[in-house]
């Protein structure tokens, strides 16, 4: 998962198209660490073609104007730099991974 450290990178990544997970997390956020490992584990397996992208919250905090996020961890999920797809604190990746295929398959074909 790559770390972006300002809104600016972060919006030049959305800006370039395609499928992005932007994981929103926070400092010392325990729920955070040990559901990006599994975040992790399932794009790799099930969505390879998405861009994984990590911001903290406490590092760029306009994210949460930004993005309308009130607690991490937060999933958004975009193509063409549009959101599709967002997830909140208590994430079922089960259902997760149910919700995007769909759309996944459709746009990577």
């Amino acid at each position: 998962m790559r770390q972006v450290t300002s809104l600016h990178e972060l919006q030049e990544s959305l800006e370039r198209g395609g499928g992005v997970l932007l994981y929103i997390s926070a400092p010392n956020c325990a729920v955070c660490d040990a559901l990006k490992v599994k975040v992790e584990e399932l794009f790799s397996s099930q969505f390879p073609k998405m861009e994984l992208i990590e911001a903290n919250i406490a590092h760029i905090p306009e994210l949460g104007g930004r993005f309308t996020i009130f607690s991490a961890p937060a999933l958004l999920i975009f193509f063409d730099g549009q959101e599709f797809l967002r997830e909140g604190r208590n994430v079922s990746l089960e259902l997760l991974a149910q919700r995007l295929e769909k759309i996944y398959t459709l746009y990577f074909g």
